[in-house]
């Protein structure tokens, strides 16, 4: 993984899951030395933890507007 990786911070859901399917891929794909594929797997678990997160905030949005259309009726 010599190519430079975007700041993770900075990257949207699907950004973070297409990088994340590729580094899947990579893995899966073998052929790569073992500290490639511990740099991919290090990098693949962050992706996963960055779209766990959006999910979250997504599930968190969604909840409180049930929430507040639950209270309206």
């Amino acid at each position: 993984m010599t190519e430079k990786q975007p700041a993770t911070e900075q990257l949207s859901y699907e950004q973070a899951r297409e990088e994340l399917v590729e580094v899947v891929r990579r893995l899966e794909g073998g052929g790569t030395n073992l500290e490639e594929s511990l740099a991919l797997w290090e990098r693949g678990e962050k992706l996963a933890q960055i779209c766990q997160a959006w999910l979250d905030g997504a599930k968190k949005r969604l909840d409180a507007a049930m929430s507040e259309e639950a209270e309206q009726n």
